[in-house]
């Protein structure tokens, strides 16, 4: 079954859970014909069978592999005859750790993932935008795009890289009216935090010696939030609302804000904060 001419067309990137799963189930719900894809297959089952086969079609993707890219850009093209209403750029990863104590291995798949994974799809989706009015380019950067997060340094720059790139394709893509914006969100609920490795002292924690909470604040710019106020903010996005870069929650928005008023200030406070034993994730 394909999606009748009159549907518009979200294609979602790391959709079996988290970020991506709320954002499919918002648009299935606003009557969209969505198509999820992930690494995960059996994730994506569940979202096929919790959304319908009339509402959602499924994808397995590397986003970091440029020919599964292209073999599913082929087969979206041929399923809604040309036409992609949203992109949404959000598979991730991380790995947390001192940067030296990471493996050379693992920063480099953050960087194929988060930011390769990127540009990729926009490579082999764009040609579907184009032809779409009034169709959106949206990717997932990260509150560790405002003060690069310690712990998570190629994490954070894969982040500020996307950042860039939705602002340099923001004024490209307007020559063809595809819009573009991107979402930068603090602490979100979703099972990152439980499949990121964790290195301390040259080498990764087991399961049962990860810490068992998700590291968030009690309020402010780091306060736990469910990923469906991320989704709120991507169909925001779509229905008209001009914010290039959009900050879950808003208080997220003050660390650029704050930084632009002196960036040295902020790291110094950071340094003095983990001086006084603050976690791997602490934000100062």
């Amino acid at each position: 079954m394909t999606p009748a001419a009159d549907r518009r067309f979200a294609f979602i990137t790391g959709a079996a859970s988290g970020i991506g799963r709320a954002t499919a189930e918002l648009f299935a719900g606003r009557g969209w014909w969505v198509g999820g894809a992930d690494r995960d297959a059996s994730g994506l089952e569940r979202l096929r069978e919790a959304l319908g086969p009339d509402r959602c079609s499924v994808w397995e993707l590397d986003v970091a592999d440029p020919a599964d890219w292209e073999r599913v850009s082929a087969e979206v093209a041929r399923e809604t005859e040309g036409r992609l209403d949203l992109l949404f750029n959000n598979a991730g990863i991380g790995v947390v750790g001192l940067f030296e104590e990471i493996p050379l291995e693992q920063s480099r798949r953050i960087v194929e993932v988060n930011l390769l994974g990127v540009i990729q799809g926009i490579y082999a989706m764009l040609p579907l935008l184009k032809a779409t009015p009034g169709s959106l380019c949206f990717s997932t950067s990260s509150s560790a795009a405002t003060f690069a997060a310690p712990s998570l340094a190629v994490y954070s720059a894969t982040k500020f890289a996307v950042k860039g790139l939705t602002e340099a394709l923001s004024v490209e893509l307007a020559r063809c009216e595809v819009r573009v914006a991107d979402v930068l969100p603090g602490v979100i609920d979703t099972a990152i935090f439980d499949t990121s490795p964790v290195y301390v002292g040259g080498r990764e924690l087991g399961p049962t010696e990860k810490p068992s909470e998700v590291p968030a604040a009690k309020e402010g710019a780091f306060r736990l939030i469910a990923p469906e106020q991320v989704a709120e903010a991507v169909l925001a996005s779509y229905e008209g609302d001009p914010r290039l870069h959009w900050y879950v929650p808003e208080e997220v928005g003050e660390i650029d804000r704050e930084k632009a008023s002196g960036v040295e200030a902020m790291r110094d406070a950071r340094i003095a904060a983990r001086a006084r034993g603050g976690g791997l994730l602490d934000a100062g």
